[in-house]
């Protein structure tokens, strides 16, 4: 590393609950182990979110949490238990919801030497986060009878469409499809459809497509690579990004990112799988990437590239992979490894 200043970025740390502590610690001792090769210090603002923080403050997600976010505008977190049925709000939503971190953005691509049924997958799902029926409006009729409202805005529609062409054009990607399903929900779905074919026509250089989402389902299974990038409404992103997940390994290999125009949060897409917590077997790969697109986000592309790199070689060479790779390494042996393979870079 040359005498220059390094380079210091506050960042808000949000470690999770159940694997979310062991893979977040891997996470930081690498992205550490980069930045001091390459000029770039974090100052890291940890805190608890969730049960955890409803224990020891009374409140599910801090005012200091907040707070943090506020001020350093870029956060990265680790799984959250979500209690299903009941319980608390799910702490991810209410974050997106918070910080109008309106788009959510999960690039789907193999990593070199994993041998899946999809070689070749490079797909990018963009999410529109802040409302469709994760608004959460519903409420009992009468007993037995729930009603739930989804609710589509024009504004929403129109910034997660301009958003997902201009980064497609950015990225020089080639086409985008609308997911949606208009032909059963004409209003909603028809004005999200709307708003994305006016958006379209200010890119003329890529292709536009709309495809209904079942069927776009079934064609994501029969041939993935006639997509590129694909723009659709909270819900149907939510299965469509888990679905494609699937089609390189699973959802703990699979970077997410949580983006809106005055902060970001970067996190794994996989839960907190409890039943392994404490057993230094989770796979670290999902949030290390997500951590990779937080680096490119602040503009710090030589660290990313550099951690990028080293984890692609780990893969490749197959020798300190974790169990859901048909590995047998742990936790702690993989980021020992991918800190090795930066090491061997120099």
């Amino acid at each position: 590393m040359s005498e220059a200043v390094a380079r210091i970025h506050a960042v808000t740390l949000i470690p999770g609950d159940g694997i979310g502590p062991e893979v977040t610690d891997a996470v930081v001792r690498i992205l550490e182990a980069a930045g001091k090769a390459t000029g770039v210090t974090f100052a890291w603002e940890r805190f608890a979110a969730g049960a955890e923080a409803f224990a020891k403050q009374g409140e599910y997600i801090p005012h200091e949490l907040s707070e943090s976010i506020e001020r350093t505008r870029v956060g990265l977190k680790g799984p959250v238990t979500t209690p299903i049925g009941g319980g608390f709000a799910s702490i991810n939503v209410t974050l997106r919801k918070q910080f109008e971190l309106y788009a959510n953005f999960r690039p789907i691509k193999n990593l070199p030497g994993l041998e899946t049924k999809y070689p070749g997958v490079d797909l990018v799902i963009v999410r529109e986060n802040t409302e469709g029926l994760y608004v959460g409006l519903e409420h009992e009729v009468v007993p037995g009878v729930v009603e739930s409202i989804k609710v589509i805005t024009a504004k929403a529609s129109t910034r997660i469409a301009k958003w997902a062409f201009e980064y497609a054009r950015k990225q020089k990607r080639r086409k985008i499809h609308a997911i949606h399903k208009a032909n059963i929900m004409k209003l909603s779905d028809g004005l999200f459809l709307k708003c994305a074919r006016e958006v379209s026509k200010s890119y003329p250089e890529i292709t536009y497509g709309e495809h209904i989402i079942d069927n776009t389902c079934m064609q994501l299974v029969m041939n993935p690579y006639q997509y590129d990038t694909l723009v659709m409404e909270n819900l149907y992103g939510d299965i469509v990004s888990d679905l494609c997940s699937g089609l390189i390994g699973g959802l703990g290999l699979v970077p997410g990112a949580n983006i809106g125009d005055h902060a970001a949060i970067f996190e794994a897409v996989h839960g907190s799988a409890p039943d392994i917590a404490g057993k230094d077997i989770a796979n670290p790969t999902a949030l290390l990437q997500s951590a990779v697109l937080m680096l490119r986000h602040l503009e710090e592309d030589a660290t990313a590239d550099r951690i990028q790199t080293a984890l692609e070689k780990v893969y490749v060479e197959a020798k300190t992979l974790t169990r859901d790779v048909h590995g047998t390494a742990g936790t702690k042996a993989f980021a020992d490894a991918v800190l090795a393979a930066m090491e061997g870079a120099k």
